[in-house]
């Protein structure tokens, strides 16, 4: 029911030398939506934890998990749960009913967690130094933030979730962006966070379509071809940036020295090679 993999953090000088079967190997996430388990990586970026869970019908229980060192995963940790699928429940503290696009805040000490229904939980998690009160936030309740153009190609709407403007967390930052039909690009021009790393998810995207996720230092840049229910880790000096050959949503979430959302370093167009 539960598979755990590891990714150790690799230096952008390293990252220079990899042909596309080691970029995908390190930095991409796939995979990890498979009906009856909860699969998760295990990363040394800020320890975050990202991953899926699919009880397609059932119920499905995560509680500990060796690579965390504690008796249950969230006695260090705080969580947030993302449902990019039919209706669930996740029940940890209390019962919470998810429908799509919700996201779910579970603060340090809020026991197992359990999952059920037709959701398909997409799931973070990073340590945690104190305990926040949980809460659920409908995605109607997001604040939203609509920016771009559709000349520019890049209409869009940020939900903010877990976000300094919204509610308080250790250091967990998440939200959700939507392309407006006809929009591809996200996050350009693009920026780093060296004091953070990110990690995106990327749904909604029909049948057949792709995302070119754009990674690396600015000045030695890669790319990663996504589908639908996959994503990137994107350690702190790398971009993030991304088109796809059709609209999509994708999730960000990020870890690490604060949770400033504007600490960024932007990159210039002029900038990128």
């Amino acid at each position: 029911m539960l598979t755990v993999e590891t990714r150790h953090a690799i230096d952008p000088q390293t990252a220079r030398g990899f042909d596309t079967t080691a970029l995908r190997k390190n930095f991409h996430v796939g995979g990890i939506f498979a009906d009856g388990e909860i699969r998760l990586i295990y990363t040394h970026y800020d320890r975050m934890i990202v991953g899926g869970a699919v009880p397609a019908g059932a119920t499905l229980t995560l509680d500990q998990v060796k690579e965390c060192g504690t008796a249950s995963i969230l006695d260090r940790r705080e969580m947030v749960i993302v449902n990019i699928g039919g209706n669930g429940t996740v029940t940890a503290d209390a019962d919470y009913a998810m429908g799509k696009g919700d996201m779910l805040y579970l603060g340090m000490g809020a026991g197992k967690v359990s999952f059920s229904g037709e959701g398909r939980f997409y799931i973070l998690s990073a340590p945690a130094h104190h305990t926040y009160p949980s809460r659920l936030i409908k995605i109607d309740d997001a604040a939203q933030v609509k920016l771009g153009a559709q000349e520019t190609s890049n209409e869009r709407t940020i939900y903010q979730f877990v976000h300094p403007d919204v509610m308080k967390s250790c250091q967990l930052v998440v939200g959700m962006t939507k392309l407006a039909k006809g929009s591809i690009w996200n996050t350009m021009p693009a920026h780093v966070h060296d004091r953070r790393m990110e990690v995106y998810l990327y749904f909604d995207l029909a049948e057949g379509q792709r995302v070119m996720h754009l990674m690396g230092e600015p000045s030695e840049t890669r790319h990663l071809v996504i589908a639908n229910e996959e994503g990137a880790i994107s350690p702190p000096w790398s971009i993030h940036s991304g088109a796809g050959t059709s609209s999509y949503t994708f999730i960000w979430a990020m870890a690490g020295d604060n949770v400033d959302y504007k600490d960024v370093e932007m990159v210039s167009m002029e900038m990128l090679k």
